[in-house]
């Protein structure tokens, strides 16, 4: 695995953990939300800028582009 592929893995599951955290939910349930209304699909494609983020501003992000595809959680 390079270098690269090692920081994204650890921010995804930084992410995830702080998303979980925020809502009061498993990581388990978070991953499974994220990936059922596309946060992961669009932290996956925009790492190189959502990186550059807070987590909390990461979160924001990610719970909006879920309430855009249909989440519930806000």
């Amino acid at each position: 695995m390079s270098k690269r592929e090692s920081n994204i893995l650890k921010f995804t599951i930084a992410i995830v953990s702080e998303f979980a955290r925020f809502y009061g939910i498993t990581q388990k349930q978070a991953y499974n939300y994220l990936v059922r209304f596309k946060g992961m699909s669009h932290l996956n494609e925009f790492y190189n800028v959502l990186h550059t983020q807070t987590f909390e501003d990461n979160v924001e992000i990610l719970a909006e582009i879920c309430h855009n595809n249909g989440g519930q959680l806000k």
